[in-house]
C-alpha cells in the first residue's frame, strides 16, 4: 500500500505542480483529468462537425448555382406523341397540360397526349381567360361560358344579356361583364350558373368598364372605367371585396384610384394580395388581400406597348426597342412592382411566358430561353412550324406542340 507520510506538503505539491521550481525555473504539468480529456474531445468533435456543416453548404451553395445558371448547349428528345385534328385551333398551355380551342370546342390533353377532357359548342367568336389550371372559355356577344381545370370540366352557365368580357378565378368562379343598353352590368357566378353578386355601372356615374379581373380566389374583383371628365378622359380602378371585409363597404367597394388623361386596357392579378394595371403610361402595383392600396408607379413615357406577360412572380412588359440595342425591350418586374430586369433582344418573338426563374421567348421556328438576369441559358431552332411550349416538370425540360406532335425535350 502507498505510503503519504505528509498529506498536506503532498496536497500543497500537487496544486502548485504547474507552478515553475524556484531553483531551476522549470515548470511541471500535470496530466489532464478524465472529464477534461471528454470536454476536450466533445469540443473536437463540435468545431470539427461545424466545419463539415460550413463545408457541405458551401458545396450545395456551389452545385445549386452552376445548375440554376446553367447554360445548355444542346437538346434531346425524350418522347413523341403524334397529333390529329390541328387544323383551324389555338393551343395554350393549363399548367403543364395543353389545350385545344375552336369555334367548335374545347378539349384538354396531358403532356404525354392523353384525352383529359372535351367540351363541344358552337360559337362565332370563342374566347378563352385562364387563372392557373382553371379555363373559362366564352362567346362574344353570346350567352354561355363553359368552366373547366386540369381534372375535368366543372360546369356551364348562360347569361340573358350579350357577354362583352369576363375573367376566371382558381376556383371556376366567373366575373362577366354584360351589355344592358345604357347600362353595364358585372356579374359574379359560380360554376352551376348560380349569380353571387351583380355591379351596375353607367356612363355618368362610374364610366365603361375597359378591363377587369378576379383574384385567384375570387374574393377581390378589380375593375378599370373610362369616363370622360370636363373634356378629358378619365379611368378609375376600383376594387371590390366579396368576403368578411367587404361586407362592411358600400357596395362591397373597398378602395379606389382616379388617373386622368388615362386608358388602362389591362388589369391583371398576379397572385391574390398583388393586382397590375396597364395604361398607356405607367405600370400600376396594387397590394392587400382584403384592401389593395399603396400603389407603385412605373411610368413608361411615349414607349408604346407591345404585349404584357405574367405568372404569379413576374410581369414582363415588351415594347419597341431600338436599331442599336436590340428590335425589342422587355422590362421584368417583381411582385412588389420593382424592376428588375431590362433585355434587349432581336428574335421576332410570337409568344413569351415565365417558368421560374427563368423566361422563354419564342416563334414558330426559333426559341431561346433566358435566367431572370437576362442571361441567354439556350438558343434553339425548330425542323416543324411549332404552335406552342409548355413549361415542364423540371427547369431543363419542356413541352413542344406542333401540328403534327407533341415532343417531350430536356436541355443539356
Amino acid at each position: 500500500m502507498a505510503e503519504v507520510k505528509n498529506f498536506r506538503d503532498y496536497s500543497r505539491n500537487f496544486r502548485d505542480a504547474d507552478a515553475p521550481d524556484e531553483e531551476t525555473g522549470a515548470s511541471f504539468s500535470r496530466e489532464p483529468s478524465y472529464q477534461e480529456k471528454i470536454r476536450n474531445h466533445r469540443l473536437i468533435v463540435f468545431y470539427r462537425t461545424i466545419f463539415l456543416l460550413i463545408a457541405a453548404v458551401a458545396i450545395i451553395a456551389f452545385i445549386y448555382v452552376n445548375w440554376h445558371n446553367k447554360v445548355y448547349s444542346e437538346s434531346r428528345v425524350l418522347s413523341s406523341t403524334s397529333l390529329t385534328g390541328m387544323s383551324g385551333v389555338t393551343v395554350l398551355p393549363l399548367g403543364q397540360n395543353i389545350i385545344r380551342y375552336s369555334k367548335d370546342g374545347i378539349n384538354c390533353m396531358s403532356a404525354d397526349g392523353r384525352a383529359l377532357w372535351n367540351m363541344t359548342y358552337d360559337m362565332q367568336a370563342p374566347v378563352v381567360r385562364i387563372c392557373g389550371e382553371t379555363v373559362a372559355v366564352g362567346d362574344y356577344n353570346g350567352n354561355t361560358i363553359y368552366v373547366a381545370n386540369s381534372q375535368g370540366t366543372l360546369g356551364s352557365f348562360g347569361t340573358n344579356l350579350p357577354i362583352r368580357d369576363f375573367c376566371v378565378s382558381s376556383q371556376g368562379v366567373v366575373a362577366v361583364i354584360l351589355d344592358d343598353d345604357d347600362i353595364t352590368r358585372i356579374k359574379l357566378f359560380d360554376t352551376s350558373g348560380k349569380e353571387l353578386a351583380a355591379i351596375k355601372a353607367t356612363m355618368a356615374n362610374s364610366g365603361y368598364p375597359t378591363s377587369m379581373s378576379l383574384s385567384p380566389n375570387a374574393e377581390l374583383l378589380a375593375v378599370c372605367y373610362l369616363k370622360e371628365s370636363g373634356g378629358s378622359i378619365l379611368t378609375g380602378v376600383t376594387f371590390f371585396n366579396f368576403g368578411a371585409v367587404g361586407q362592411n363597404e358600400t357596395d362591397n367597394m373597398v378602395s379606389s384610384f382616379k388617373y386622368e388623361d388615362t386608358i388602362i386596357p389591362y388589369d391583371v392579378f398576379l397572385d391574390s394580395s398583388t393586382n397590375m394595371a396597364v395604361s398607356d403610361k405607367s405600370i400600376v402595383f396594387y397590394k392587400g388581400e382584403d384592401v389593395p392600396n399603396d400603389p407603385v408607379v412605373n411610368e413608361i413615357g411615349e414607349t408604346e406597348i407591345m404585349s404584357v406577360y405574367n405568372n404569379e412572380d413576374y410581369a414582363g412588359i415588351i415594347c419597341a426597342g431600338t436599331a442599336e440595342e436590340g428590335a425589342y425591350k422587355l422590362t421584368v418586374y417583381n411582385t412588389s412592382g420593382k424592376n428588375i430586369l431590362e433585355k434587349y433582344f432581336d428574335l421576332d418573338y410570337t409568344d413569351m411566358f415565365f417558368s421560374d426563374d427563368q423566361f422563354v421567348v419564342y416563334n414558330d421556328k426559333h426559341w431561346q430561353l433566358y435566367g431572370i438576369d437576362g442571361t441567354l441559358r439556350f438558343e434553339g431552332e425548330f425542323d416543324e412550324s411549332i404552335k406552342a411550349i409548355i413549361p415542364g416538370p423540371s427547369r431543363n425540360r419542356f413541352t413542344i406542340v406542333t401540328a403534327d406532335s407533341i415532343d417531350q425535350i430536356e436541355l443539356r
